[in-house]
């Protein structure tokens, strides 16, 4: 049986979680409004594709291919982005919520993240070099044997970090959220200063 390949194509408000995607390649389409939730999109292939104000919480990822994909005002509670496919494995996020998804290993150097929630997202062992967290929420996420090379923080708040179990050569901090690298240290910093 071939896969189905779909080229510029655009979905709106379509429930994928009742009446499920064909598996194959979707390159250039734009699912705008849709709902993924706990969907199987195993072994699919999206390149060039945008998922705008779509439900993506619980999807399975086996095996799937995002390939410069945008992903804009999405909820995505719990996806294991670990278990895609790696090659040429590259997205970018913005106003989505990530919460409790896992990035464990993963290589996706120079990603955007921007105005996301990525609360107890899991970071560990990822390269994540010459990425940018732009006002994100970073509360209780893990950041554990991660490279954060040239990574951009400046904006981004709650995270904590600690600089002897990652590699943080010329990763970027705000000064007013510099504290997020000291708490392993239990000290008291006087922030009225």
């Amino acid at each position: 049986m071939s896969e189905t390949y779909v080229s510029d194509q655009n979905y709106d408000q379509l429930n994928f979680a009742e009446s499920p995607l064909q598996i194959g390649e979707y390159e250039n389409c734009t699912f705008k409004n849709c709902n993924f939730e706990y969907a199987n999109l195993s072994q699919f292939k999206f390149t060039d594709c945008e998922f705008i104000d779509c439900n993506l919480s619980m999807t399975k990822l086996i095996g799937t291919a995002f390939r410069d994909v945008i992903f804009k005002d999405c909820k995505m509670f719990g996806m294991h982005f670990d278990d895609c496919n790696e090659f040429g494995l590259s997205f970018t996020f913005e106003g989505c919520a990530l919460n409790n998804s896992v990035f464990y290993k993963t290589s996706i150097k120079r990603t955007s993240f921007k105005n996301c929630k990525l609360i107890e997202v899991d970071f560990a062992e990822s390269d994540l070099s010459n990425s940018v967290f732009s006002n994100c929420d970073l509360n209780g996420a893990t950041f554990e044997n991660t490279n954060l090379e040239k990574t951009d923080f400046r904006t981004s708040f709650n995270y904590t970090i600690n600089p002897d179990f990652n590699k943080l050569k010329k990763t970027k901090f705000s000064l007013s959220e510099v504290h997020g690298l000291l708490r392993r240290f239990d000290i008291e910093i006087d922030r009225n200063s």
